[in-house]
């Protein structure tokens, strides 16, 4: 039998044993395990979990009072199959009532694409989470006529960032004090590993900036891609988080980039997905 209660702080212990038995059976974002990111999906404004005894098999979060509103839940790999997915997804609605709602998974199956989709949710966004072994690294000589230098946070990385992405299909380009900001108040950014890299004429082509052990954003400007320079600055990556004492190196890809196929030549692994879907109230 089953006991339905709220969530709080005091079972964050038992929510991160959950998430790793999904994300063993999953795959998908390693991060999404670590007190913060589980604080922030799980523990949100209304809750509910599901126990057997003193185990945890099921939880779900809502966050409201914001547009859209947002969810996350997790059933635990043994106790799927029996409905517990499909409680939690009409709960969360509930929850949301009139606004739209927003599914954020990081650990995605088949099983909860399949469930989203029977319920009406359109998938909206979808990466994969690729892992690099570190004990075996790829070698990417130097583009002809390309130097390159450590990043500095300012606007021609912000530039250079925007003229990588901006013809990418549903680009947002964001406020540049604040991409900037971002980067500079993460306490896992590696200026020492992030890089620009310079054409001849001294003209930023491309960046890379490395937070943690992530390789967290890569961008060429069009005129210069199909010219390795992407495939430089990860291979430069990669052997500085090595040297570094770095045994593996992650990083995310969305799953209609012709990149991911660069990443896995490089010798990128997939190791899951994560994905989002939203429902529209009409």
């Amino acid at each position: 039998m089953l006991t339905w209660q709220e969530l709080g702080e005091e079972h964050l212990p038992a929510l991160t044993a959950l998430a790793e038995a999904c994300l063993a059976e999953d795959g998908g974002l390693p991060l999404f395990t670590d007190p913060p990111l589980l604080r922030a999906r799980l523990l949100q404004t209304r809750t509910l979990a599901a126990w057997h005894g003193g185990d945890l098999v099921a939880a779900v979060g809502v966050g409201t009072g914001r547009t859209p509103a947002t969810s996350t839940g997790l059933v635990h790999p043994a106790w799927r199959g029996q409905g517990l997915g499909g409680r939690l997804l009409s709960w969360a609605g509930e929850q949301a009532g009139d606004a739209d709602l927003l599914l954020t998974t990081e650990l995605w199956s088949p099983d909860a694409d399949a469930l989203f989709t029977a319920r009406g949710y359109e998938r909206t966004f979808t990466e994969w989470v690729l892992r690099h072994d570190l004990t075996a690294l790829p070698e990417v000589a130097r583009p002809d006529g390309v130097t390159t230098e450590p990043a500095t946070l300012d606007a021609e990385l912000f530039e250079t960032y925007r003229a990588s992405f901006a013809d990418r299909p549903g680009f947002a380009e964001p406020d540049a004090d604040e991409w900037l900001g971002d980067l500079g108040d993460d306490d896992g950014y590696r200026p020492d590993l992030s890089l620009v890299a310079r054409g001849p004429d001294g003209a930023a082509v491309g960046f890379l900036t490395v937070i943690d052990t992530w390789i967290d954003q890569v961008g060429v400007v069009p005129g210069w891609r199909g010219r390795r320079v992407g495939a430089y600055l990860v291979a430069r990556a990669l052997r500085g988080l090595a040297a570094d004492g770095a045994r593996e190196a992650w990083l995310c890809v969305n799953d209609n980039n012709p990149a991911a196929g660069l990443y896995r030549r490089l010798g990128f692994q997939d190791a899951g997905r994560r994905a989002r879907y939203l429902r529209t109230r009409r």
